[in-house]
């Protein structure tokens, strides 16, 4: 009765079947890299995806911050602006007619 219960072990009744089937462990063996790929694929999808949304929230972010800059360059390029700091800080002013000599060239 002990012989039998000693051929038994299930590593030894898993590696005489995986012998007799070479065939069918090798597709058990490709199913499971197949499922381990599609994971993998999967958890990397997600990454770039999580990247993708980043840069899409970066990008609309320096949108903003350019429209924003566009505005201010408007509102500091204005000529009454430009003309009345010229007049203000530098005490310029528009030539009158009277300043203003023409030169003819030959």
């Amino acid at each position: 009765m002990t012989q039998s219960v000693t051929n038994f072990n299930p590593v030894t009744i898993m590696l005489t079947d995986a012998a007799r089937h070479p065939l069918r462990v090798l597709l058990f063996l490709l199913v499971l890299l197949s499922a381990l790929a599609v994971i993998l694929s999967s958890h990397m999808n997600r990454q770039v995806l999580i990247a993708n949304e980043q840069l899409m929230q970066e990008k609309d972010r320096l949108d903003i911050e350019w429209r924003h800059l566009l505005l201010e360059q408007g509102a500091l390029t204005e000529h009454n602006r430009i003309e009345s700091l010229v007049q203000r800080d530098l005490n310029m002013r528009r030539p009158m007619p009277e300043d203003e000599v023409v030169v003819r060239l030959k």
